[in-house]
């Protein structure tokens, strides 16, 4: 009755009192209204046509970072611009020279001329100022800040031909077929250059490297930042932090001639999820595609922990030959995970491979066989089996000639 209600307010607009006649009548004998003003086919699929709002973007993929499965692809391996994402590679190589000690995240950094007069997102360095590399990563990360980036890599490599070289080096080592980088920083490509270019599954497999470092994640999650002691606040343009439940990162970007894109990271309960959007028409299509696509494979996917590490196995305790003490425990020498289905989960199953019996004296950690997760039969992954006791063996067993 409420919708043939609202079908008869348009006449009721264009006819005055009939209209109102006409609604009247539907109050009073609903009966008889409905079965003489069904929906039409016409209207019915107007109403389906609106929500299937069409794709805005031009390429995009859902991947889960630790396995590496690809959720959903859709022309994932044409090379784009990427705009701003650029500076993910920029983000990972200081960070695995941070980590390797090649560089301080307290180390001082000094902006150039060249650095100071960059243009696009920026947080207004001068010549000569003096900043951390950490705060320096923050005003990248976060507010996408050309400056900041061209500052950093100068630093590390000397000038920013030499840091792209790295940029391009690294891109090889990962595998990277569909990048080539220009710049350190994204900005579109001068008269005569030539424009960086990343696929929607090249930036995934980027992605998959940055959530490795707790730091960047730290950065990226941040929705602003206070920068220069409070003087200036850095301001993630990542949308989908303000809106998106569990999400927590990476990067967007944007030009004319890239359109709208984001590389999204989100969490939820054990798994995480990545996604990639290039080329979307607008800003609001951009992020509403990627939770999109994010909702979709949270839905849809759960990860599982069959076996977790450093956990005693309860009732799988290994015979001891020799030893002051029978038996000694055993526990898993790391987490073995697998994503499934949702509604799959029983197909999962954990078997553990050990030795009959092993030999006094036997050290904590000491491998005495293997756990081995499959899924529908087929082996998913393993991991050791580790005693998690020390056993020492009897006095008379060190001489047993057997």
């Amino acid at each position: 009755m409420r919708y043939l209600a609202e079908e008869l307010k348009k006449p009721y607009r264009r006819w005055g009192a009939m209209g109102a006649r006409l609604f009247l009548l539907c109050v009073i004998a609903p009966p008889l209204a409905n079965a003489q003003t069904p929906a039409s086919p016409t209207d019915a699929t107007k109403k389906a046509a609106k929500a299937e709002k069409p794709v805005t973007y031009t390429s995009a993929i859902v991947v889960e970072p630790e396995t590496g499965t690809i959720l959903f692809e859709k022309d994932a391996h044409t090379p784009l611009p990427p705009a701003s994402m650029v500076k993910m590679m920029t983000a990972l190589i200081v960070m695995e020279k941070v980590r390797d000690g090649a560089l301080k995240l307290d180390e001082k950094v000094t902006a150039s001329r060249w650095a100071a007069q960059m243009g696009g997102s920026q947080v207004y360095l001068k010549e000569g100022e003096v900043l951390t590399v950490e705060e320096l990563l923050k005003a990248m990360m976060i507010h996408s800040a050309n400056d900041a980036t061209a500052a950093l890599a100068e630093h590390v490599a000397g000038h920013s031909e030499a840091f792209v070289d790295l940029m391009n080096q690294r891109a090889e080592s990962l595998g990277l077929k569909e990048t080539k980088y220009h710049s350190v920083h994204g900005l579109p490509a001068e008269p005569g250059q030539e424009d960086d270019v990343m696929s929607a599954a090249d930036l995934a497999t980027l992605g998959r490297e940055i959530v490795k470092f707790p730091k960047i994640v730290e950065f990226v999650a941040k929705i602003q930042e206070p920068f220069r002691d409070g003087a200036f606040t850095l301001v993630n343009p990542n949308h989908l932090l303000r809106t998106f439940p569990g999400a927590d990162g990476i990067k967007t970007g944007f030009h004319n001639k890239a359109g709208f894109c984001v590389t999204g990271s989100a969490m939820r309960g054990d798994l995480r999820l990545l996604v990639v959007v290039m080329g979307s028409t607008t800003k609001s299509d951009c992020f509403k595609n990627a939770a999109q696509l994010l909702n979709q494979g949270f839905a849809t996917n759960r990860m599982l922990v069959p076996v977790k590490g450093q956990v005693v196995l309860e009732g799988k305790d290994v015979k001891v030959r020799g030893g002051v003490v029978g038996t000694v425990p055993i526990a898993a020498k790391q987490d073995v995970k697998i994503l499934v289905k949702k509604g799959e989960e029983k197909k999962v199953k954990v078997t553990v491979n050990v030795l009959d019996r092993v030999g006094a004296p036997i050290a904590v950690g000491q491998a005495v066989g293997e756990i081995v997760v499959t899924f529908d039969g087929a082996e998913v992954g393993k991991t050791q089996a580790l005693a998690v006791n020390e056993v020492q063996s009897t006095w008379w067993w060190r001489f047993w000639p057997f």
